[in-house]
């Protein structure tokens, strides 16, 4: 029986192993400096390097395996100091992580790839390898390094390594070829094997596409077992491997029926992982919404049965809650992902951005573990960057500027982020110039987007720059000047039911704030009603709810109206209003005022009455029908009814800016 062996099935997992390698380079490069001499940064590109040469070698890639090769040589000869670590080097070697992003990329897709970015970049690597200062042959720059070595390292004397390598039958259905573990292990050092031949059966029952062969090998050199391990790490899973110093007691590690072991079983279980497609995620999802839907409709029903004598049935429905919100939480931690993994495509801008402008700035991030749902993250990518690069490019001084005003040469950008009443806030802040009211004002003013006559408060001349179209830019640039930006930054962080608020002060600096829902899925809800309608408040972004009294209401420049509560005056949104809705409040029924925190403010929203607190799935207004203003959604109840869900954000962000300007 001929069985065909199909690679492509494992391309994926290939494309994505070798974009996370890239990820590493990337961000170590960033991390190196100048004439460092730490060896474990260039190690770590190193070995980034050299799994994604190794696994392109593997699948067939050979024009990637090739290019990664000739950067590989180029670190191996800054790891062996045959190189000056200049910042030259590290920009081209930047430059050769975008070619070779750019050839992975178009491999995944299947679509040719930019040849003169590569062969310019191809160029360049090789004349860095021909003018290193050695002229020793391969074998003699091995040995001169492991004397180097040795003349240098104390606490890593040679080593000698007795390993037992046992693939599994099905080793060759993963793409994987022994022999090339084989010679990579053979790099090493001093080397010796013999094959192991006791499981190959007869030849009648030959199977040439089963791996029956096993090896034994002795190596020797100032090699740590790390080295080893990670030699067949690709193999994880799929071999018996067994790694013993010299007189050392034998320690055999299965990769696939691992034995327990306490000592680790922490560890081991921290980094346990499969790779799963979002897509099937996203679909075990909407079963769960489904499910959380169906829940709450049996609860409704069983109420409206009067059936609360069944002492049994109600301990099924309590037992049926709680695994239903179990699994739902469960759920969404799947989906939910830190904001590092948005925050790693900034540090290359920055220092690019810096460069090409003259500029030093110094970047720091603070809550890089702070978790957001995987859409979210997706989204907000872009507009973070368009907020770090118009920083950089119109807030950061140059060095000389900065001096002169008595500042740090280096300018600072800080990102930080938090946790804060329900949502994630993001704060990019920046100790540049400022932002210029009266200048967004005039440009505003003669781009006809603001008229002459009307008057503004200094923080409404601040929002002018989220206007499209509007731009301050002296000098149209690739960076910005086109005024195209700002806008498209409110405009997507306002479809991701998110706000973005701006401080500045000249001379000073200035600070976005943006804030985004956790979630887009499934959360705890508030039902409210106004007259006969039927709303839901996410019960995460509200304080508390207080009667309402209209003889503490104010009216401020016949917009906003402002109501005592506690020691101070805050904004109100009738919601009977904003949705033409005949209300019951009166002098009979004189409604509830439910109190928001919006960062460091209050604000509130009137409403007839409370009825209760419902888990509910959010279900797209824009897929299903059109995107409403006010609105982030709608659910089902446990009676089968639909209800809106209120996009507080929005609704209430008018008038807390009425509030900040008065």
């Amino acid at each position: 029986m001929e069985i065909d062996i199909n690679l492509s099935q494992f391309h994926d997992i290939f494309f994505e192993e070798s974009f996370e390698g890239i990820e590493v380079m990337e961000s170590e490069l960033l991390a190196l400096s100048p004439g460092t001499t730490d060896k474990e940064i260039i190690n770590t590109i190193f070995r980034a390097a050299h799994s994604i040469k190794g696994s392109a070698g593997t699948f067939g890639f050979s024009e990637i395996s090739d290019f990664t090769h000739k950067i590989e040589t180029v670190l191996d000869n800054m790891r062996n100091d045959e190189l000056e670590i200049t910042q030259q080097l590290i920009s081209v070697l930047l430059s050769a992580v975008d070619a070779l992003n750019n050839i992975l990329i178009s491999g995944k897709e299947g679509k040719p790839h930019d040849p003169t970015l590569v062969e310019n970049v191809s160029t360049q690597l090789e004349e860095i390898s021909s003018n290193t200062t050695t002229e020793l042959t391969s074998r003699e720059a091995v040995t001169a390094h492991r004397h180097k070595q040795t003349e240098d390292t104390d606490d890593n004397p040679e080593q000698r390594w007795r390993i037992g390598f046992f693939p599994h039958e099905k080793l060759f259905y993963t793409g994987n070829d022994p022999l090339r573990l084989i010679r990579e292990l053979q790099t090493l050092g001093e080397f010796a094997i013999k094959a192991e031949l006791d499981n190959v059966p007869e030849f009648d029952d030959l199977d040439v596409h089963n791996c029956y062969l096993g090896w034994r090998i002795q190596i020797q050199g100032q090699i740590t077992r790390e080295q080893i391990e990670e030699v067949f790490a690709w193999v994880e899973g799929d071999c018996r491997l067994e790694i013993r110093k010299e007189m050392e007691r034998r320690s055999t590690k299965d990769r696939r029926n691992e034995p327990d072991h306490p000592g680790r079983r922490k560890n081991d279980a921290e980094h346990r992982s499969i790779r799963v497609s979002t897509d099937k995620i996203d679909h075990l999802l909407n079963l769960v919404g489904e499910l959380v839907i169906t829940q709450s409709i049996l609860n409704r029903a069983c109420s409206d049965q009067d059936i609360e004598s069944s002492e049994k049935l109600l301990d099924c429905l309590e037992q049926l809650e709680r695994n239903t919100r179990d699994l739902q939480e469960q759920t969404m931690s799947i989906r939910m992902l830190p904001v590092d993994n948005v925050f790693q495509r900034i540090p290359r801008i920055v220092h690019d951005l810096s460069i090409a402008q003259g500029k030093q700035v110094s970047l720091e991030f603070s809550g890089e573990a702070t978790e957001l749902d995987k859409t979210v993250l997706e989204k907000i990518g872009d507009p973070l960057v368009h907020l770090v690069r118009n920083a950089l490019d119109h807030g950061i001084e140059t060095p000389v500027t900065r001096a002169s005003k008595g500042k740090p040469e280096q300018g600072m950008i800080k990102i930080n982020a938090s946790h804060e009443g329900g949502y994630v806030v993001l704060r990019i802040s920046d100790d540049g110039s400022g932002i210029n009211p009266d200048k967004l004002l005039a440009t505003a003013i003669e781009k006809n987007l603001v008229a002459e006559s009307e008057e503004l408060s200094e923080m409404q001349k601040q929002n002018l720059i989220f206007l499209p179209g509007l731009s301050t830019a002296a000098e149209v640039s690739d960076i910005s000047g086109r005024g195209v930006g700002m806008d498209v930054v409110k405009r997507n962080i306002s479809d991701l039911g998110g706000t973005v608020d701006i401080w500045s002060e000249q001379g000073v600096g200035s600070t976005f704030t943006i804030r985004l829902p956790l979630t887009l899925a499934i959360l705890d809800g508030q039902i409210v009603r106004v007259g006969n309608q039927i709303f839901i408040i996410p019960l995460h972004s509200i304080r508390e709810t207080v009667m309402f009294n209209d003889k503490e209401t104010n009216t401020v420049a016949a917009k906003a109206e402002l109501y005592k509560y506690r020691d101070e005056y805050i904004p109100v949104t009738r919601l009977h209003e904003l949705f033409n809705i005949e209300p019951e409040t009166g002098n009979d029924h004189p409604g509830l005022l439910v109190v928001f925190d919006i960062g460091d403010k209050h604000v509130g929203i009137l409403v007839d009455d409370v009825i209760g607190q419902q888990q509910i799935v959010i279900k797209s207004l824009e897929n299903n029908y059109k995107s409403v203003p006010g609105l982030a959604g709608a659910t089902v109840l446990g009676d089968g009814s639909v209800a809106l869900i209120l996009d507080v954000l929005s609704l209430t962000c008018q008038s807390a800016n009425l509030l900040n300007t008065g």
